[in-house]
């Protein structure tokens, strides 16, 4: 029989099909395979490479009777309140830039470069800025604040805080483009009709701009703290997690590589995936697209 016999129904489903097949597998092989396998190791006492001995609910028994591993989530809270200060400044910023402003073109690109740069060069550039003498020092004395000058990434009880403060940096131009799509999406008309009845730019973004957008930024606060709880990048490359800066991302890595527990970083992995399904569960469960 052939291909041209076959009805078009069927024609359609073989060329869907065949053009599924290759990301189909490649998602499986790089995906779902090592997820099931990090679901198996969690429960082995394996160390990478000699023979895996089934160990049932040790590790995750370990997880949370060891604070060595679970407190490291305490970690997690300063990435966490720094999404409420990332998400009002992008939204700030979002809201002005709106409306007709001199330059808006020009703030709205360097409010999202940030976004754009390589992790990497952003961890090392802010490590020059948090030296000692560095950058803040100096526009510090620069100003006559000299006598607060910290060791910023030395100091345990800043070191986080300023971490946060990077990620912040760095995050809220992906919130602010989000939000001023959503933003820019409200009718004109709305706008002009408001002003007939006297609203000024504090009634507007209470009235018109903020209910219109509510869901957008209920779907960013859920994203925002499903990365504060996954927050890696920026405190890996800045101090490698010393000084009480190690997130449990950066814990569970080190455990699985730098101290070769595979099954308990796997176990650790599995717990963080949980997490993050659950918040995801509560964002489908309270804003779904029916609302």
């Amino acid at each position: 029989m052939s291909f041209s016999n076959i009805s078009y129904k069927a024609q359609r489903n073989i060329i869907i099909i065949a053009f599924l097949a290759v990301p189909m597998t490649l998602l499986a092989t790089f995906a779902f395979l090592p997820v099931i396998n990090m679901f198996w190791y969690s429960f082995t006492d394996w160390n990478g490479y000699s023979k895996m001995n089934f160990v049932g609910l040790d590790n995750y028994k370990t997880i949370f009777s060891n604070p060595e591993y679970f407190s490291v989530f305490r970690v997690s809270l300063y990435y966490f309140f720094a999404t409420f200060v990332q998400l009002g400044i992008a939204l700030y910023f979002a809201t002005i830039l709106s409306f007709e402003v001199k330059f808006k073109n020009f703030f709205k690109g360097v409010l999202f470069f940030p976004y754009l740069l390589n992790g990497v060069a952003i961890g090392l550039m802010f490590l020059l800025f948090f030296r000692a003498d560095g950058t803040l020092d100096t526009v510090l004395h620069a100003i006559g604040l000299g006598d607060y000058t910290q060791m910023w990434l030395g100091n345990p009880k800043l070191i986080n805080i300023s971490l946060a403060g990077v990620s912040v940096w760095r995050y809220m131009g992906f919130n602010f483009i989000i939000f001023l799509g959503a933003i820019s999406s409200i009718p004109n008309e709305i706008y002009e009709a408001s002003e007939i009845d006297g609203a000024n730019r504090w009634h507007q973004f209470i009235y018109i701009i903020l209910p219109s957008i509510k869901i957008i930024v209920s779907l960013n606060l859920i994203l925002a703290v499903s990365g504060s709880l996954s927050a890696f990048e920026i405190p890996f490359i800045m101090t490698g997690g010393a000084n009480g800066s190690a997130t449990f991302v950066i814990q569970t890595v080190n455990t699985a590589f730098r101290y070769g527990k595979i099954g308990l970083g796997s176990a650790m992995a599995v717990v963080l995936l949980f997490i993050v399904v659950v918040v995801t569960g509560i964002q489908r469960k309270f804003f779904s697209e029916g609302d």
